[in-house]
């Protein structure tokens, strides 16, 4: 048994973890303790949820205030997974100045990117979106819909990136993609790269996003985008979404094709 004597010892170095670290204790908390309690107490799904008070807030048709309709409930009800408007600035900037007609985008989620890319994208552009999750892509078949686009602007695919990608070419019509961002499993990222690669659906100048790569990180994606020769790469420091004092960022590789 602990002597008092001991237990006050290490009272100081406990609280400096808690003052240092207090502020992942609070994402561990609103990311994952609150839903999951509220997923028990109401037998609804957060992102059910969290669609129901995009229904009674948001502007249909309007994709910039269902954004911020997300953005309202992540910060002040529940947090969700999303780009967010901090990181989310950075990839409609790119959006933007590269113009792209083909886009791809791994991990749907609940929509959010989605919309995020599909409101920046140029006259006759279409987005491919593939969610691995049929119970996620239900509620983001909604909120895509809700923001005003239909099925000619975002195709939804249902299943496992890696099963889908070796048929986007045949299967869905995508030969190329300009612009691919990446926001699903962060272990899938480096995986999902080289099938792009083998698959040849990436083209000299195709830009790929990958969110989260400082938190919770992909350093394996990192380290092949650093040193394979086939990128360009630069990391976009921000914070984590929702969450200012925790950092993170988005890494832009540019695609120059094999050495």
């Amino acid at each position: 048994m602990v002597s008092p004597a001991i237990a006050l010892a290490f009272l100081p170095f406990l609280i400096t973890l808690l003052i240092r670290y207090r502020h992942y204790l609070v994402l561990l908390y609103r990311a994952v303790l609150v839903g999951w309690l509220r997923d028990r107490l109401t037998g609804v799904p957060r992102e059910q949820r969290a669609f129901q008070y995009l229904l009674a807030h948001a502007i249909p048709g309007d994709p910039r205030h269902v954004l911020q309709t997300l953005d309202q409930w992540s910060y002040y009800c529940e947090h969700l997974s999303c780009v967010g408007p901090v990181k989310g600035r950075i990839v409609e900037r790119l959006v933007r100045e590269r113009a792209p007609q083909r886009v791809l985008e791994l991990g749907t989620y609940c929509g959010y990117g989605t919309v995020l890319l599909a409101q920046g994208l140029p006259l006759g552009a279409r987005l491919y979106t593939v969610e691995p999750d049929p119970r996620h892509a239900a509620v983001a078949e909604k909120v895509i819909r809700l923001a005003g686009f239909d099925e000619r602007t975002v195709e939804l695919i249902v299943g496992p990136s890696e099963e889908v990608i070796p048929q986007l070419r045949a299967r869905h019509g995508l030969a190329k993609a300009d612009f691919v961002f990446m926001d699903h499993g962060k272990r899938c990222y480096l995986r999902d790269l080289r099938l792009l690669e083998t698959h040849q659906l990436l083209a000299p100048g195709t830009t790929v996003l990958a969110d989260n790569v400082l938190f919770p990180g992909a350093p394996h994606f990192l380290q092949y985008a650093k040193t394979c020769g086939k990128y360009r790469c630069k990391v976009h420091r921000a914070s984590l979404e929702y969450f200012r004092a925790i950092p993170d960022g988005i890494a832009e590789l540019c695609y120059v094709g094999n050495c």
